[in-house]
């Protein structure tokens, strides 16, 4: 009986070692994620927007494309650290795409979804006071403060179905900015500060 424990344990030795080395690499790599991931989340804290972006973006190159959600995740935040890292833009265009991506999906987060849209409403919300600051024609703002009004009005909706009163009013208090925003005269516009996040 002994023999066969130790011919056992022999022959799970050589696997044990094939293990080590063939899933040395992967457990490294993310080893590297993690750390970039908590560098990015201190400097987030701190308010260091430029050097968060620059981790998160780190990250995620290193961060297997599974599970999903996990990449999802990241890219939000690291779509919030652009937006206050004055590269608003780019991070616009990457909530819709983030968006586009979890609808696609059968089945999917509801609460990600719900802070996606957040972010995306508030980042509609900041390029159409930037579009209307420039002058540009109603025609140009219009679709972005539309679109933000009704994710808003949805994520209003939804945090009454859960009973979210405070969220719910939250979002009733974004979606009456949307809405003055989208009213505002050009020129009350030029005398009143651009709204933070």
């Amino acid at each position: 009986m002994r023999t066969v424990f130790l011919i056992i344990w022999l022959a799970l030795l050589p696997v044990g070692l094939m293990y080590h080395l063939v899933e040395r690499d992967s457990h490294q790599r993310m080893d590297q994620v993690g750390d970039y991931l908590a560098e990015a989340r201190r400097l987030r804290g701190s308010e260091e927007w430029g050097p968060a972006v620059a981790a998160y973006e780190k990250a995620l190159e290193l961060l297997p494309a599974e599970p999903l959600g996990n990449r999802q995740e990241l890219r939000l935040e690291m779509a919030q650290a652009k937006m206050n890292a004055s590269r608003l833009p780019e991070a616009h265009e990457e909530l819709k795409g983030l968006l586009d991506e979890l609808l696609e999906q059968e089945t999917r987060d509801q609460n990600l979804e719900n802070r996606i849209r957040e972010s995306m409403a508030h980042s509609q919300f900041f390029m159409t006071w930037l579009m209307r600051l420039e002058g540009l024609p109603r025609e140009s703002w219009e679709p972005e403060i539309e679109s933000a009004r009704q994710n808003f009005h949805l994520l209003a909706q939804r945090a009454e179905q859960t009973g979210s009163t405070e969220a719910a009013l939250t979002q009733k208090q974004n979606l009456q900015k949307a809405i003055q925003l989208a009213r505002l005269d050009p020129g009350e516009l030029l005398g009143l500060p651009i709204p933070s996040q």
